[in-house]
């Protein structure tokens, strides 16, 4: 069943920019996916949707929604930067490596992998490639790519 608005005038095809309060909080609710993509996309291209989003998502019920929905849009707003980091961290935490054996495997000194991973330095991207290529061999079978069960 589609997502429906009660007690205001705007629908779910709207603009989110005229859902106001209510309708965000009914879509964080009662919505779907797509729902959740238009809202996560126009508070992401709007910032000044983000306050009415805090507080839809402060009195929402479904806190696992609210959850979902701020790291679809912290990961919507995130500079470049951010999402390289983020990739070598979830690269370095694949490889289930402490920090110095893949400061070894890389060619580096620990405190320098260290200093990437605090993002005080940013890395080449040689660096980032490299270690996920080194995640992609140590994987868990169930999480490596393209992995095929027959």
């Amino acid at each position: 069943m589609p997502l429906r608005f009660r007690n205001i005038e705007a629908t779910p095809d709207d603009p989110v920019s005229a859902w106001g309060f209510e309708g965000m909080l009914a879509a964080i609710d009662r919505g779907y996916a797509h729902d959740w993509r238009k809202l996560v996309d126009a508070v992401a291209t709007d910032p000044e949707l983000r306050p009415v989003f805090d507080e839809a998502a402060e009195a929402a019920e479904s806190r696992s929604t609210v959850g979902l929905l701020e790291s679809a849009l912290a990961r919507a707003t995130a500079t470049p930067a951010e999402l390289a980091l983020e990739r070598l961290r979830e690269a370095y935490r694949g490889t289930r490596m402490t920090q110095a054996r893949l400061a070894r495997e890389l060619g580096t000194s620990r405190p320098r992998l260290n200093s990437y991973l605090a993002g005080r330095v940013t890395p080449s991207m040689d660096v980032l490639v490299a270690v996920e290529q080194i995640a992609d061999r140590y994987r868990a079978p169930s999480e490596a790519l393209n992995l095929v069960l027959v």
